[in-house]
């Protein structure tokens, strides 16, 4: 991303959501989508999805270009690249789960 990447916890609350999900997903199978057909493709107000790109663009997730009157959005491909390192985080390790340290206990005093 940026010289300043954005936290990996702001990258994924955006996404959080379920219509930006579904924004950020559409923008990564099709391509570059007017904000127009954007509004015209869920069935919310045009100052929600508004919101809810800007959420996006601040996040990192996507970028606009001002095309005309129209800003055409796209996925920007690092936030993807670091939706992926973050996942690989996730999956388990080839070795044997490592042993958790003990907890101790604190006994109520009598």
């Amino acid at each position: 991303m940026d010289a300043h990447p954005i936290p990996d916890t702001k990258l994924l609350q955006a996404v959080a959501d379920p219509l930006r999900l579904r924004i950020v997903r559409q923008l990564a199978q099709v391509g570059a989508i007017c904000a127009c057909d954007i509004a015209a493709s869920y069935q919310v107000s045009q100052p929600t999805v508004s919101h809810h790109l800007r959420v996006l663009r601040e996040a990192g997730w996507i970028t606009g270009e001002r095309r005309g009157t129209w800003i055409w959005y796209s996925v920007r491909p690092d936030a993807v690249a670091r939706l992926r390192q973050i996942s690989e985080g996730l999956e388990p390790l080839d070795s044997p789960t490592p042993r958790l340290p003990r907890l101790r206990v604190l006994q109520p005093s009598v």
